[in-house]
C-alpha cells in the first residue's frame, strides 16, 4: 500500500496545485486548511454511497434538500424553488437544456438562444440533445445584446440563457432585460452562475455594484450554481434550482418497461458516488455565511489589487472592468499573452491562454480565490517579469508556411498524416525514435498555432491531440 500512494504522490508532483492560490485557473481555494480536511473526511467516509436510490441512503437526500436550502436563501428563491446537485456545471447546464427541451415535444425543432459569450457547455447541450443553438454576437462592453437576443426567438425556441458572470470577461449579461423578452415570449430565462452564484451574492452584500440576477428577477426561470467554485468544495457538485417543481420536472428520466428495477434519475448519472455531495455539505455547514461573506471580501480584495496592480504595467490592461472574481488581460503588440503565460507558468503561477474569437485579440484569462489575496504582490511582481521577459523576446510568430498548411486543411477530413504534420512544425512530438507524443514545458508556440487556426480546425486539432494522448499503458 505504501508504494501505492508513494506512486500516487511521484504522480501528482507533475499537476498544478490545487491549493495556495497559484492556480488562476481550474481550482478555486478558500485557503482554509481545516476545511480542506473536513472536505476530504466526508469524501471518504461517503465514497462508497451511492446517490441512485435515496431510500437507501436517506442522508444524501438529506445533504442535498439541505444544500438547496442554503441556496434559496442565497438566491432569493422564491418558497416553490426546487433543485438538485449534479456532478458540475457542464452538467447542470446539459440538464437545464434538456429539460426546456422535453417540456415542448410538440416542437419539431427546437432551438436555444444565447449569447456568444456563454459557455460552451451550452453547444455541448445542443449536440447532445439535437437543440440548434442560435448565437447572438455580444455589444462592445462584451454583455448579451438584448435586442438581438429578442430578435432571435421565434416560436421553436425553449431557452434562452445568459451568464452571471461570462467566463472569458467576467461581467454580468443584462439578466433583467433578457428575463422580460423570454417571460413576454413564454419561453424558459436561465441563468448560468457556476462561476457567480456563490460569490455575487455577497459581493452585494458588501456593497459592490452587481447587477441583478437571482431569482429575484421575475422572469428567471431556473438557475446553476456550482458549490466546487467559490463554494470552496472538491470537484464535483453543482446546483441546477428551479423556481417552480412543474419546471424541474422534464428533467427526470424513468424507466420501468424492462425486467429488472425501476430506473429513477434526477441527473444524467445513475450511479453517482456520494463523496462529493457529501464534502459539500460539510464544506458548507463548516464555512457557513459569515464564513463566505469573509472569503467574499477576501477575494474581491485580491481583485482590486491586481486590477489596480496591472494598471502600473504599460503593457496590459483589464479587458472588461469586472463584476465578479474573473478578469481578462489584454496586450499590446510589445508582447503576446502566450508567451506571459509560458513565463508565470515557470514562475510558479498557473494562468490561462484564451485565444482570439470575433475580432478581439487573444487575452489572458485569471480566476482569483480568496487564497489568492495574501500573494497579490507576489503574484503581480512575477506578472511584471512576465511581461518584461515577453518584450524582451518579441510576439511569437508562426511561419507563414505553417499558417498556410493549416488553412489549406479542411477540419472535417484532417487525416494522420496532416495531424503528424502540424505537430512536427509545433514541436508537440518528442525527441525519441518512436516519435512518442510529449507534453511540452512551454506552450506559446502551440497557442499561437492554433490562434491562428478558425474554430473548427482548432477543434480538430485538438480532438486529435487529445486522441494522441488518451493512449493505454502496457
Amino acid at each position: 500500500m505504501n508504494d501505492v500512494l508513494a506512486r500516487l504522490r511521484s504522480l501528482q508532483a507533475t499537476d498544478l496545485p490545487v491549493h495556495g492560490g497559484r492556480t488562476l485557473a481550474y481550482v478555486y481555494d478558500s485557503g482554509l486548511t481545516d476545511v480542506d480536511e473536513v472536505a476530504r473526511t466526508a469524501v471518504a467516509a461517503y465514497a462508497g454511497s451511492n446517490g441512485l436510490d435515496p431510500t437507501a441512503f436517506p442522508s444524501l437526500l438529506t445533504m442535498e434538500n439541505e444544500l438547496v436550502g442554503f441556496a434559496a436563501n442565497l438566491l432569493d428563491g422564491p418558497e416553490t424553488m426546487v433543485g438538485t446537485v449534479s456532478s458540475g456545471g457542464t452538467e447542470s447546464v446539459l440538464l437545464a437544456v434538456q429539460g426546456a427541451r422535453d417540456a415542448h415535444p410538440e416542437v419539431a425543432k427546437p432551438n436555444i438562444v444565447v449569447p456568444s459569450t456563454i459557455h460552451a457547455a451550452f453547444f455541448k447541450a445542443a449536440h447532445y440533445f439535437g437543440v440548434e443553438a442560435r448565437v447572438v454576437p455580444v455589444g462592445p462592453d462584451f454583455r448579451a445584446d438584448v435586442a438581438g437576443m429578442s430578435a432571435a426567438i421565434d416560436s421553436s425556441t425553449v431557452l434562452v440563457a445568459a451568464s452571471a458572470p461570462s467566463y472569458a470577461h467576467g461581467v454580468v449579461d443584462p439578466i433583467t432585460e433578457i428575463a422580460a423578452v423570454a417571460a413576454a415570449r413564454g419561453v424558459r430565462c436561465h441563468v448560468d452562475a457556476c462561476i457567480g452564484g456563490w460569490v455575487l451574492p455577497y459581493a452585494a452584500r458588501l456593497g459592490r455594484s452587481v447587477p441583478a440576477w437571482t431569482f429575484a428577477v421575475e422572469g428567471v426561470t431556473s438557475i446553476s450554481v456550482d458549490l466546487h467554485k467559490y463554494g470552496y468544495t472538491p470537484k464535483g457538485v453543482s446546483l441546477l434550482l428551479h423556481r417552480t417543481p412543474a419546471l424541474r420536472r422534464p428533467q427526470y428520466f424513468a424507466h420501468a418497461d424492462w425486467p429488472g428495477y425501476t430506473m429513477l434519475n434526477s441527473t444524467m448519472q445513475s450511479t453517482k458516488s456520494g463523496g462529493p455531495l457529501a464534502a459539500a455539505w460539510a464544506v458548507v455547514s463548516t464555512i457557513g455565511d459569515e464564513g463566505y461573506s469573509k472569503l467574499s471580501d477576501e477575494v474581491f480584495q485580491a481583485v482590486d489589487e491586481i486590477v489596480a496592480g496591472i494598471e502600473q504595467i504599460p503593457e496590459l490592461s483589464v479587458v472588461a472592468q469586472p463584476d465578479s472574481t474573473l478578469i481578462a488581460l489584454g496586450t499590446s503588440e510589445a508582447c503576446d499573452p502566450f508567451t506571459i503565460c509560458d513565463e508565470m507558468a515557470a514562475a510558479g503561477w498557473f494562468v490561462q491562454p484564451q485565444m482570439a474569437f470575433g475580432g478581439s485579440p487573444a487575452t489572458i484569462h485569471l480566476s482569483v480565490s480568496a487564497a489568492t489575496l495574501p500573494h497579490v504582490e507576489e503574484f503581480l511582481a512575477a506578472l511584471g517579469s512576465a511581461v518584461s521577459a515577453a518584450v524582451a523576446s518579441g510576439p511569437v510568430r508562426v511561419d507563414a508556411e505553417v499558417v498556410a498548411f493549416i488553412e489549406s486543411l479542411d477540419p472535417d477530413a484532417l487525416s494522420d498524416d496532416d495531424f503528424d504534420g502540424l505537430l512536427a512544425a509545433s514541436g508537440l512530438v518528442g525527441a525519441s525514435d518512436d516519435g512518442e507524443l510529449e507534453l511540452p514545458t512551454r506552450m506559446a508556440e502551440v497557442n499561437a498555432m492554433l490562434d491562428v487556426a478558425s474554430p473548427r480546425m482548432r477543434e480538430a486539432l485538438l480532438i486529435a491531440f487529445l486522441d494522441r494522448l488518451q493512449r493505454p499503458t502496457r
